[in-house]
């Protein structure tokens, strides 16, 4: 434990960097990932085909193994956060499209056509009624796609990609040396207190974000 400590004591300011690119990656990678799956959600949730077309490619995608993935986008992007974040959104699809079109598909419809019926337009529709009531659908995809690539972020240090994975690969190829293992170690742990902070604030985000009546 003294190792340990010391060698968080020691390193406090790197691993504060590694900690703030690692959840940054996260971030941008589920906000890309959101835009593309919400908007492939309300293409094609009201056509049984699209959705399972849709959510066939995000699975097959998600199946791939990530050094795989990895290993076929570095030729084409080459190395760093390009390659890496292309992953990550690819990864993070699958939770957050299934969510939307089962959120958009539970609306409903005498909901929708008592609003067509007041005069909204389809467009006005979508977005006062129809995205708020899929929101906290919507949200509990996003929440799992940010748990899931949290750790698959680590393992694109393989493609010099940012973030904690790069502490916790150094360490296990120094193995034998006395930091080695408080090195893996405290990547590891902090990625997992990250992961369950953003956690934290997505389900304050879903309180304040989500009308009282569909909370409730």
């Amino acid at each position: 434990m003294d190792t340990l400590w010391t060698f968080v004591v020691h390193r406090r300011h790197q691993l504060l960097i590694d900690s703030y690119l690692h959840v940054s990656a996260v971030l941008q990678s589920v906000l890309i990932a959101t835009v593309v799956a919400v908007l492939i959600g309300i293409l094609v949730h009201r056509s049984p085909l699209g959705s399972s077309i849709s959510t066939a490619v995000a699975s097959a995608i998600l199946t791939v193994p990530s050094f795989a993935l990895l290993g076929l986008l570095i030729p084409v992007l080459g190395l760093g956060v390009a390659p890496t974040i292309t992953a990550l959104v690819l990864y993070a699809l699958l939770p957050i499209l299934r969510n939307t079109i089962i959120g958009l598909s539970s609306v409903d419809p005498a909901v929708t056509d008592a609003a067509r019926g007041v005069g909204m337009n389809r467009l006005r529709v979508l977005t006062a009624i129809e995205l708020p009531l899929a929101w906290p659908a919507i949200l509990a995809g996003i929440r799992v796609s940010t748990q899931l690539i949290m750790g698959i972020l680590a393992i694109a240090a393989y493609a010099k990609g940012p973030g904690l994975g790069n502490l916790i690969f150094s360490g296990l190829a120094r193995l034998g040396s006395p930091n080695a293992v408080p090195q893996a170690l405290v990547g590891t742990v902090l990625i997992v207190v990250l992961a369950l902070v953003l956690d934290g604030i997505y389900v304050l985000a879903g309180r304040l974000t989500t009308s009282r009546g569909i909370r409730d």
